[in-house]
């Protein structure tokens, strides 16, 4: 056991973690003020869900010995069985750590998806949809991309893109986004719109925004940092790629508006950083910091106009999940094809750097087989729900407020002259 290599794990756990609030203000400063409380519970109850099934069943789905490359064995590491008391390390970690710092993965992938159902949704039916999207998603997707041969015992198998296909993806750029991304389109489309669409939306806390995603930020340090499972160059390289792309595509983000609007805005400056992270997430560990810069710049420069496709195709992506997540982890997994080179730690070479396409269609088999799959499993699961349990509020309880109606948890004590 690398005691230097806990201690960092550890410290990006406490940084993942504050990824729940980030996430959690991010949204509700978004969102009306009618349903800023309900909008952070559901990132709060999606977390406490996931966290109970991945302890129960869900590392054991993915990181447990393969089922042709689609799934672990669900009874491998039941309950975690085996795992807390043997000194079994990963990279010189604990496998404790290990599976607490990847169950801190799933429970955001899963809080993300809510960003489409705002202001709308019944809380009840998005309990049960991230119960059931988890399990049938993202376990299963986690498993292609984040377990290795012999990640846990020596002679466990793996997922198909990370061992047969060999797309990279350092930190969750389809397991995480592409996936979250695709799971929201589908919930929004069954959803239907609500009723403040076609209206100007307007965020009731800016500065709450701001916040969320500074938290965010902060955390996806220890998201991208932490996926190198080590304290070394590895780590160092990605958090400053990291950093740099979020930067550039912050300025790229903002620069769009002022030529589109002729003004740029808090909401903007959130927006694009959190585009930045989510681009850089699978190509952190394989372009240099000037090759972080260009991915930056492009998604940042990209995504502001895919916001804007949700008018055009008429699905209510509340707060664009699809247009930032879904987009932007596409952008960030294909231009590893473009960008990667060999001196970073993924080593691998894009086209730019010599490596022709090899490394671009294996990118693109990743992200198209993950967006078809996690689109088609969560439209089938919301539309089960819907036809249930019913998926949405009353038009009385949304136009009151849901938090109200709800929850009985006001955001605010509001009073009117």
């Amino acid at each position: 056991m690398d005691t230097g290599t806990t201690a960092f794990m550890l410290c990006c756990i406490i940084g993942l973690t504050m990824m729940i609030p980030g996430l959690a203000l991010f949204y509700g400063g978004m969102v009306s003020v009618k349903s800023s409380t309900n909008m952070m519970m559901m990132t709060f109850g999606a977390v406490a869900v996931v966290g109970v099934l991945w302890v129960l069943f869900g590392f054991s789905m993915t990181f447990g010995t393969s089922y042709g490359g689609f799934v672990g064995s669900f009874t491998e590491f039941l309950g975690m069985k085996n795992l807390l008391e043997s000194q079994t390390t990963i990279s010189g970690l604990p496998v404790s750590l290990f599976a607490l710092f990847q169950a801190l993965f799933a429970a955001i992938t899963v809080a993300l998806v809510s960003g489409a159902a705002a202001d709308r949704m019944k809380f009840a039916a998005w309990m049960v949809f991230a119960t059931v999207w988890a399990v049938l998603v993202y376990f299963p997707v986690a498993h292609w991309v984040f377990a290795f041969d012999g990640v846990v015992t020596p002679d466990s198998v793996g997922g198909w893109i990370a061992n047969s296909l060999k797309a990279v993806d350092f930190a969750g750029g389809t397991a995480v986004h592409i996936n979250a991304g695709a799971a929201a389109l589908a919930v929004a489309i069954v959803l239907g719109k609500g009723a403040s669409w076609g209206k100007l939306r307007k965020p009731h806390n800016v500065p709450l925004t701001l916040l969320g995603a500074g938290l965010l930020w902060a955390g996806w340090y220890a998201f991208n940092g932490g996926s190198a499972l080590a304290a070394g160059n590895s780590a160092a390289i990605v958090m400053v790629t990291t950093f740099v792309a979020t930067c550039a595509a912050t300025l790229a983000w903002l620069a769009v508006e002022k030529i589109k609007d002729g003004h740029v805005t808090g909401v903007g400056a959130a927006a694009g950083a959190i585009t930045g992270l989510v681009a850089i997430t699978p190509a952190c560990g394989s372009v240099t910091p000037v090759g972080a810069i260009i991915l930056g710049l492009v998604a940042g420069a990209i995504c502001p106009y895919a916001v804007g496709l949700k008018e055009k195709f008429g699905y209510d992506d509340s707060l664009d999940v699809v247009g930032v997540h879904l987009v932007g982890g596409v952008i960030g997994t294909l231009l590893i094809g473009f960008l990667a080179s060999d001196t970073m730690p993924n080593k691998v070479n894009g086209l730019f750097y010599g490596g022709g396409f090899d490394q671009l269609w294996r990118q693109a088999v990743a992200a198209g087989a993950v967006m078809v799959y996690s689109f088609a499993i969560a439209f089938i699961i919301a539309f089960a729900i819907k036809k249930t349990m019913g998926i949405r509020i009353s038009p009385e309880e949304e136009e009151k407020g849901i938090d109200a109606h709800v929850h009985r948890d006001l955001a605010y004590e509001l009073e009117y002259a």
